[in-house]
């Protein structure tokens, strides 16, 4: 179960409602009882540090010491 924000369209309310991602339910705003749309924000999720770029899936062309040290494609 994932936990969604939700926005009342008559009273600007924010509240929280789990349910699984491929429901679709009717919310309604526990406080007025009117109709809720679901509320999309950024994601959490930040990319730092030197090795993020090691994991890529790159053909053999594109290799070169920054990103992989020594190797053989660059004789480097």
């Amino acid at each position: 179960m994932a936990r969604y924000d939700y926005r009342c369209t008559s009273c600007g309310n924010v509240f929280e409602v789990e349910h699984g991602m491929t429901e679709r339910p009717e919310v309604t705003c526990p406080s007025c009882g009117g109709a809720a749309d679901k509320v999309f924000s950024a994601s959490g999720i930040k990319f730092e540090g030197s090795g993020f770029y090691n994991t890529d899936q790159r053909d053999s062309g594109s290799c070169t010491n920054a990103t992989s040290g020594t190797c053989d494609c660059c004789q480097g």
